[in-house]
């Protein structure tokens, strides 16, 4: 079977609760309290919609935050009740959307093995498991992250350990999830604070947009400042190894102009000045 990119825009209840990491137990009990609207009936089969997923991460996001199950169901009455639930449902789209574009792949275990090397072998899974980028279902693996482990497959393959690999790749999920966080609390505390309890409705779609536009931003932010940082750890880091190449460099080629100067010598004819 070959990998292939998959992005549904309908799910069933099991995927629909994968996606949102909840239960089918928690869907079906949302479903029964109004938090979610019914999904489309397709005979027998129910089928859930790309507003759903957002809904239920909105809920999660809601309950981490302390808000109980009623507190949400009456927040969301009075938005349907006395405003626009499309811009309530946009703004709640806009946050609970994932970030990231990257499609899920799914591989056999061969599969896994020929695209990702000695990253992914049986004596190394173990290890790279910890990084939880991908989930075995049987004879199948869903990868999470192609890039990630793609990028991690290509440091094995130029000599780096896979303990390696993974104890860096751990750390910087740290330190990203920092940046992460700085990003957000910029804008909860200059932008959306601001606008004081409850939000007036006409920011909605102001706040929607802003959202939408933060990913890019972040990371054209983020690429930028990695990439002045690499030029300065770079210069600071391997300059003595630059050097040390350099003398090398310069060692072997004296011995090259000694080595052609005694074969000149060797042969009768004068060496080279």
């Amino acid at each position: 079977m070959n990998g292939t990119d998959v992005e549904p825009t309908t799910f069933r209840i099991d995927e629909l609760a994968g996606l949102a990491e909840t239960t089918v137990r928690n869907v079906r009990a949302y479903q029964d309290r109004g938090l979610i609207p019914p999904p489309q009936r397709l005979g027998r089969v129910g089928l859930y919609s790309s507003e759903h997923l957002a809904r239920l991460r909105l809920i999660s996001s809601m309950l981490d935050r302390g808000y109980s199950l009623s507190n949400i169901g009456e927040l969301f009455e009075a938005w349907e009740q006395g405003h626009d639930i499309g811009e309530l449902l946009g703004f709640e789209a806009a946050l609970a959307a994932p970030w990231s574009t990257e499609a899920e792949v799914t591989l056999s275990l061969e599969e896994l093995s020929e695209r990702f090397g000695d990253l992914v072998q049986v004596d190394t899974l173990s290890e790279v498991e910890q990084l939880e980028l991908f989930e075995f279902d049987g004879e199948q693996v869903r990868v999470k992250s192609p890039r990630l482990l793609e990028a991690g497959a290509a440091l094995v393959a130029a000599g780096v350990t896979v303990p390696a690999v993974v104890g860096h790749a751990l750390a910087l999920r740290t330190d990203i999830e920092r940046i992460a966080e700085r990003f957000v609390d910029l804008v909860k505390a200059e932008i959306i604070d601001p606008l004081g309890e409850p939000i007036p409705t006409d920011e909605l779609p102001r706040l929607t947009e802003l959202v939408t536009r933060l990913r890019p931003l972040a990371e054209q932010v983020v690429d930028a400042e990695l990439a002045r940082a690499i030029d300065r750890q770079v210069r600071a880091r391997l300059s003595e190894t630059m050097d040390r190449l350099a003398a090398q460099a310069s060692t072997a080629d004296g011995r090259q102009d000694r080595r052609q100067a005694d074969l000149q010598l060797g042969q009768g004819q004068p060496a080279a000045s």
